[in-house]
């Protein structure tokens, strides 16, 4: 019985029988023998049986919380919902259902980026694969004898040329989003004339359009409307949406629109090309996703081009919105502060 009464008495509760033996002793000493005995001997009992009560209950808590802990670890629980304890323990359950949403939701986080830094690995070994096989393939082929042709040779090094262009450019942008992605990008924030960026980046892209038969619109805004941002980074912004425009534009235009608001400017990129369809639209600031990876491969890029935008933009604490239909054309828009 002695062996049983110590398994239900914990250590922890020998403080509390201490303070009670000295209340007993205080009391037999300041009341009459006989009543003080009597009252000594029932609150003693009292006192144990409430203990051993108070440790059999906790021993129970104990076991119940240690079981819940065994059936988390073990992934017994599809969902925090499903996790329950006695009612005087309501408090720690909805801790720990919090802790375990918590959890989830990191672990879930971290496969994600797990998932996404191997498609981006994959996908940035492809890009290069592609370019270095086919300019290797055209110095092997020089190198064979075709170097004596002097129409072929020059054909061969022009295409050896585009490639390597291109080889650099997926390496500007895969520094880019490395320096993104880390932090390290710093923004130079300056006011500067809009109308002055649109109008020679215009200028430099007339030349292009022409060459696809699309025709470059811009309407000069006023002269001294100004706007603030990093100016180097916004001209990336803007080149990008618009070469794409053109080159997704197969006959039309392509509209470059500014509009003011009383503490914004709004941007426009509209064209009248093949246009996004609606399941491709939250994509296509994806790294690498092209939405016809045919036709873009054709049109060249390196498939990072809007999701440096997207990072770009979102640094100016702004959002890059888009309208697209099939076949109709499509429309980026951002805001800008002034």
């Amino acid at each position: 019985m002695w062996n049983k009464l110590q398994q239900n008495i914990t250590f922890s509760y020998f403080s509390e029988l201490i303070i009670l033996f000295i209340f007993l002793l205080l009391i037999i000493i300041v009341i009459d023998y006989p009543v003080s005995l009597l009252i000594a001997i029932l609150t003693t009992v009292s006192g144990v049986v409430l203990i051993i009560i108070s440790t059999q209950r906790r021993r129970k808590e104990l076991a119940e919380i240690k079981e819940l802990i065994s059936g988390i670890r073990s992934n017994k629980f599809n969902s925090p919902g499903q996790i329950h304890l006695s009612k005087n323990l309501e408090s720690l359950e909805n801790e720990i259902k919090q802790m375990v949403e918590k959890t989830r939701g990191d672990i879930d986080y971290l496969r994600r980026l797990e998932r996404m830094r191997t498609e981006f690995i994959a996908n940035v070994s492809h890009e290069l694969r592609t370019p270095i096989f086919t300019i290797q393939g055209f110095i092997e082929t020089l190198l064979n004898g075709a170097i004596d042709d002097k129409e072929v040779s020059l054909n061969f090094l022009e295409k050896a040329n585009q490639h390597t262009i291109n080889l650099s450019s997926l390496v500007n942008d895969l520094i880019d989003i490395s320096m993104i992605e880390s932090g390290e990008m710093r923004m130079s924030f300056r006011y500067f004339r809009i109308n002055d960026m649109l109008a020679a980046i215009s200028k430099d892209m007339i030349s292009l359009a022409h060459e696809k038969g699309v025709e470059l619109n811009y309407t000069p805004v006023r002269e001294n409307l100004q706007i603030l941002g990093d100016k180097n980074r916004l001209r990336q912004v803007l080149v990008n949406l618009i070469s794409n425009a053109i080159k997704y534009t197969e006959k039309g235009k392509v509209d470059i629109i500014v509009e003011e608001e009383p503490k914004n400017v709004i941007i426009k990129i509209k064209d009248t090309g093949i246009g996004i369809a609606e399941n491709d639209k939250d994509r296509i600031f994806e790294r690498f996703y092209r939405v016809d990876k045919a036709r873009s491969k054709a049109a060249g890029g390196t498939g990072l081009g809007l999701s440096i935008v997207k990072h770009i933009i979102e640094a100016h604490s702004s959002k890059i919105e888009v309208k697209s239909e099939v076949n109709e054309g499509s429309e980026f828009t951002f805001r800008l502060k002034k």
